[in-house]
């Protein structure tokens, strides 16, 4: 049997509310408010004694009661519509994450942060928020090639920064009927929602470089999940390259998969078991490409005798692979800080923008070597 007093000791501890911080003060629940709202009306010496007073007592504003009078939430929305078994393992969206904590904490800004099934689940919630009240703004993350977010945030008011590069591609614009002057306005509509992007062209460029300059002539890039705008750019990328620098389409190209290692190791095999094989992978992320030297280990097949292995992302993965791991490196907290205050710079009533993040540079490490003899 339990005792009262145990009972007591369980019962959830009451939050402090405006009538017991103007109980200990010894003043009006309308000169509490005036104070903590900043208000006039109270001396500062009042002010003062009720703002001492409310810390003592742990009160923090009911970010409800504050949205519905017009106050802002004091939090930031950021949703993931991927697989959750594929985060477990990746270090990229913990650093993002990273570096956006950072900026926001600085301002006493809360991360709501949220997995979601899929896009239809995700436009939902922003809806929620939106009508809740429950975010000030939102960053939006795995932009789409046919995406419905940007329309849908800028419809409904609510500060967004898509964080990856442009949601929707440039509208193809038909060729007008009579001879006309081109319109400028027409070819680049005015964007719905700020942009920080990173350049995978030029990153595809330099890991190109690097191979085609050990002279790799059959190349395969392991992409991520079809229909992100940043898996489409980097497979564009790889074609361009390849062409601008006569190599064989049926010997440079890409397969796509879902970030995760199991399918990273099922691509590789089908990869190698392709004739002729490749003599250089490159991989989305660092996840799958230790994933993919696996499977070269339990095939025989030397790193970088006979393979080269490259990671779009470096990680401590790569760097105690054995061999370790050429990679990508980039400051990807350094990313998350750029969205997170170019999201508080639109908050701040700052103008749409595209920023584009530091472009990385490629680390060559005993993972890639010269082209294997034919």
């Amino acid at each position: 049997m339990t005792a009262p007093g145990e009972a007591a000791r369980r019962k959830p501890a009451r939050r402090p509310t405006i009538k017991d911080i103007a109980r200990r003060a010894g003043v009006s629940e309308s000169a509490v408010s005036f104070a903590l709202n900043d208000r006039p009306g109270v001396s500062q010496d009042t002010r003062a004694r009720v703002r001492r007073v409310a810390e003592e007592l742990g009160w923090q504003a009911n970010s409800a009661a504050r949205a519905l009078s017009g106050e802002r939430a004091g939090a930031m929305g950021l949703v993931l519509a991927r697989p959750a078994q594929t985060l477990g393992v990746e270090s990229f969206f913990l650093q993002l994450v990273s570096g956006i904590q950072e900026v926001l904490s600085a301002r006493k800004i809360a991360l709501l942060f949220q997995v979601v099934e899929d896009l239809d689940t995700e436009c939902a919630l922003y809806r929620r928020w939106w009508a809740e009240r429950r975010v000030d703004g939102v960053l939006v993350v795995d932009p789409r090639t046919e995406d419905p977010r940007p329309e849908l945030l800028a419809s409904l008011g609510l500060p967004a920064v898509v964080v990856g590069g442009p949601a929707i591609p440039e509208p193809a614009i038909p060729e007008p009927a009579v001879s006309a002057p081109p319109d400028p306005a027409a070819a680049h509509p005015p964007p719905l929602l700020s942009t920080v992007w990173a350049d995978d062209a030029k990153a595809m460029a330099r890991v190109l470089d690097h191979l085609h300059g050990l002279g790799h002539r059959r190349i395969v890039h392991v992409a991520g999940m079809p229909g992100l705008a940043h898996t489409e750019r980097r497979i564009r990328s790889l074609r361009t390259e390849a062409d601008l620098r006569g190599l064989d389409e049926r010997h440079v190209h890409s397969v796509t998969t879902d970030y995760s290692d199991a399918e990273g190791a099922e691509a590789t095999r089908r990869i190698l078991d392709a004739a002729p094989p490749p003599t250089a992978i490159i991989y989305d992320n660092d996840v799958m490409a230790v994933a993919g030297a696996s499977v070269a280990a339990e095939r025989g097949i030397p790193v970088p005798g006979a393979l080269s292995i490259v990671a779009w992302d470096d990680s401590a993965l790569c760097r105690v692979t054995h061999p370790r791991l050429t990679a990508l490196v980039r400051d990807t907290p350094g990313f998350g800080r750029l969205a997170a205050q170019e999201l508080l710079a639109v908050l701040d009533g700052g103008p749409l923008r595209t920023v584009q993040g530091e472009l990385p540079h490629l680390e060559a490490r005993e993972s890639t070597g010269a082209r294997p003899p034919r």
